[in-house]
């Protein structure tokens, strides 16, 4: 079982930390002057007049009122305390599967007679798919004393037998409680008492550049410390995932995935959850889930044995500054509706394609993927109010979730930029065989051909407003503005495309 499956963006698991770093220095006559020293001799006034000396009556008020940025003199913070505090709640995963060893042969693009041959050399009958015990390990942590553990989904992913190592040595077969992909939390059990236990802090009151640690089992090496600062917060991957990511520098590699991430005050803040990699191994791009959205995923499971997540029904994708002249925003923020599900909670709401959402209960979604990490708190049958853009006007909506359970629209990925030339359609209306609504694109060159449009498009709006004749399509091109925002229709999926008008 293979932790690192996910292209580029691959399941954490994070190898040990660098030394600590040499604090003795040598000092370089007239170029260092320690640090103490230096506080020493300007609070006694001897420097000065030397910092001074050099410059203008101006200058020198100028930079007297610049505040100065004062390093805090607590130093790094106290990593081997928080070790020694929840060391011992960190666990090391253990799991046993079964996998088809002529799956594993069919890798992609291998020509079927090669795939024969790998199925023959693994021990396989040809046309016959072997099962091959595979084994696979990761991380979890404590989060009551009667046994509750957090890990992350990919860990125990097809897991027939999972066992947790303590790092007292004992070993315990573990339950799976349940657990859920979307969020790639998973929760497990384990028949002890009186066991060690994490304290569980606040994702929401972390800051950016503020130092974190992680501990973990990196390629086996059981209990490991890395620490590292929190890069960004809010992240989200191009996945399926709807996870708000924590993104830090702390060291994650294979095995290190499910353990914990822990803050200055040895709070748990994070579950370490997937690397960013070009090679398969850290390199200095690390992901962890928030710890409210994990709770909030364990005690669904706990409670019901599985997850449950809210979903509005929409298509959408980023908005470009090309967008964003088209739709006369401000600026290239929001969430823009490329298509609305039918008869789902955003088409019952009243949002159309073309709508910019840009806040939801009052928080602001600036990349179409912060909607997604806004929702992922939310429960299905909540209702929320949309801050919506349309027509060149805010406008407030009503929506009530609908559960992510239920089948819902593909979200749109492309987004294509445009050149300079003419527009290049060459329109015709659908007839009713063809659908009926809309124009279909016969010839396509010009600023619409570089911007991605193709011949078989079927052309329904430009900024929002419904296209049906060429001289809609003329009456819209004519308002002008730096460029049009085609809303296309391709193979069943629907996306917007801005096209320069400018």
């Amino acid at each position: 079982m293979t932790l690192s499956d996910r292209p580029q963006v691959a399941p954490s698991p994070a190898s040990p930390g660098a030394s600590s770093p040499d604090r003795r220095h040598r000092a370089l006559p007239g170029r260092f002057v320690p640090a103490r020293l230096m506080l020493a001799l300007i609070s006694a006034g001897i420097l000065g007049g030397a910092a001074m000396g050099g410059l203008s009556e101006a200058e020198a008020s100028a930079a007297a009122a610049t505040p100065a940025i004062v390093a805090p003199v607590s130093g790094l913070p106290d990593f081997s305390t928080i070790t020694a505090a929840s060391g011992a709640a960190v666990v090391n995963i253990q799991v046993v599967g079964n996998r088809s060893a002529a799956n594993e042969a069919q890798a992609p693009g291998m020509p079927e007679e090669l795939q024969e041959f790998f199925k023959r050399f693994q021990g396989g009958q040809p046309g016959r798919a072997e099962p091959r015990q595979t084994r696979g390990q990761g991380s979890g942590f404590i989060v009551s004393a009667d046994g509750l553990i957090l890990t992350n989904a990919h860990v125990i992913q097809g897991a027939d037998e999972v066992t947790v190592r303590l790092t007292d040595r004992r070993e315990f077969r573990a339950k799976v409680l349940g657990s859920d992909p979307r969020t790639d939390v998973a929760v497990l059990r384990i028949e002890a008492r009186n066991l060690p236990t994490v304290q569980l802090g606040s994702s929401d009151q972390l800051r950016t550049g503020e130092w974190v640690l992680a501990i973990g089992s990196p390629f086996g090496f059981e209990n490991t410390v890395t620490a590292g600062v929190v890069s960004a917060k809010g992240r989200t991957l191009p996945s399926d995932s709807m996870v708000p990511f924590l993104q830090t520098d702390v060291a994650v590699n294979p095995g290190n995935s499910g353990g914990p991430l822990f803050n200055t005050r040895g709070q748990v803040v994070g579950i370490n959850s997937q690397i960013y990699s070009r090679t398969g191994g850290y390199q200095g791009v690390s992901f962890a889930i928030p710890i409210e959205v994990a709770l909030r995923v364990k005690d669904q499971i706990v409670a019901t044995g599985k997850a449950s997540h809210a979903r509005l029904g929409v298509s959408i994708q980023d908005v470009n500054q090309a967008l964003a002249d088209s739709f006369r925003l401000e600026r290239p923020e929001g969430a823009l509706v490329a298509a609305v599900e039918p008869k789902g909670p955003a088409a019952a709401a009243g949002l159309k394609s073309g709508d910019v959402i840009r806040a939801v209960d009052g928080k602001r979604i600036i990349a179409s993927g912060d909607l997604p990490g806004t929702l992922v708190m939310a429960k299905p049958g909540d209702r929320i109010a949309l801050d919506v853009w349309r027509d060149g006007r805010a406008v407030t909506i009503q929506a009530t979730l609908g559960d992510a359970a239920a089948p819902t629209a593909p979200r749109a990925k492309a987004e294509l930029g445009g050149d300079q030339g003419k527009l290049g359609l060459a329109l015709r209306p659908a007839s009713p065989t063809e659908g009926g609504n809309g124009l279909l694109v016969e010839e396509v060159a010009g600023k619409a051909a570089a911007a991605g449009v193709r011949p078989g498009d079927r052309l329904l709006s430009i900024n929002g407003q419904p296209v049906s004749s060429i001289d809609a399509v003329r009456a819209q091109i004519a308002k002008g503005g730096k460029s049009a925002a085609l809303l296309i229709e391709r193979d069943g999926e629907r996306i917007f495309v801005p096209v320069p008008l400018a």
